[in-house]
């Protein structure tokens, strides 16, 4: 029989381990794993098997590694992660998409009943109805002020009653009376907190932009460098369309307020001498598709304007003249 390792031994282990999957992935999802069962964690990895490895441990050996591996190779991006490990947290190693990795994780979540002394995730309601409870049991509502009625001989909530607020803790009377409800309120899994990327660090929120989102980013950034660089004078590529129009108006007021000419203010001078022509150009630039039916519509109303023809056996004689 094998001796059994030792926490030496242990350690060694673990550290080989994490070190590997430092070198071997580029992409960490760091996550939260409160009363997340060992179950769940289970098939948390089986759902993830293939591009990504769940991997668990102590956040002071996950420290202590992350530090001396960035020693040793001389990759300071990995100690961006150091900070990240607070709490209990795990790491999820990925090859995949960040994103689709994320929403994978987020499937596996587990109803939990409301437990004494447990900080609530969420607000909890208790909707109204029917509680198949007989009315010995008016005392949990009325100690928590829930408006009831007997209905056939069972209790009915009469309105839904906020219960629970979130980030406090659950009394023993709110937890019996949604263990009696058969309420499970609460649900758990592991929630992405932070993602690594290449020694990267951001929000998981960044995963859920689309390219419009990123557009409208990108186009709100450019607008920002516009007004700055107008604003101070100082030339930028962004600003670069503005200042030659700019520049060209300026131009254009010279030109016209004196003499001196150059060929694009030309035609600009043309049309402050005789307006007509700039009226007389509107038409011209009309597309064809809209001139035909114009033309068809003028052609229809001169066929109305023509008078009939008579007919040529007639000859305005009767045929018994």
């Amino acid at each position: 029989m094998a001796p059994k390792p030792s926490k030496a031994d242990k350690k060694i282990v673990y550290d080989k381990k994490l070190c590997q999957l430092l070198d071997d992935y580029t992409q960490i999802l760091v996550t939260a794993a409160d009363n997340v069962g060992s179950k769940q964690l289970q098939g948390i990895r089986k759902g993830l098997r293939g591009d990504s490895v769940v991997l668990m441990g102590k956040n002071t050996m996950m420290k202590r590694s992350v530090r001396l591996h960035a020693e040793k190779t001389g990759n300071q991006a990995f100690l961006n992660l150091i900070p990240l490990l607070v709490g209990n947290v795990g790491l999820i190693f990925t090859k995949g998409d960040l994103k689709e990795v994320s929403e994978e994780v987020a499937k596996y979540k587990v109803g939990a009943p409301a437990r004494v002394g447990l900080v609530a995730p969420i607000d909890v309601v208790v909707p109204p109805g029917n509680t198949g409870l007989d009315p010995s049991q008016t005392s949990f509502f009325q100690v928590l002020n829930i408006p009831t009625k007997i209905n056939k001989g069972t209790v009915e909530i009469i309105t839904p009653v906020e219960l629970i607020k979130k980030g406090e803790k659950v009394g023993s009377s709110e937890a019996a009376l949604l263990a009696k409800l058969g309420i499970r309120p609460f649900s758990y899994g592991l929630v992405v907190l932070t993602v690594y990327d290449n020694g990267s660090v951001f929000s998981p929120e960044v995963l859920d932009l689309t390219d419009e989102d990123l557009m409208g980013k990108f186009a709100a950034g450019v607008s920002m460098v516009t007004s700055l660089s107008l604003a101070i004078a100082y030339p930028t590529l962004a600003a670069a369309p503005h200042i030659f129009i700019n520049a060209y108006k300026n131009l254009l007021a010279v030109a016209l307020a004196t003499e001196y000419s150059f060929p694009q203010a030309e035609q600009v001078k043309e049309y402050l001498k005789d307006p007509s022509k700039f009226a007389a150009a509107a038409p011209a630039a009309a597309s064809g598709s809209a001139a035909a039916p114009a033309a068809a519509a003028a052609k229809e109303e001169e066929k109305k304007d023509e008078p009939a023809e008579e007919s040529d056996d007639d000859m305005g004689f009767s045929l018994f003249d």
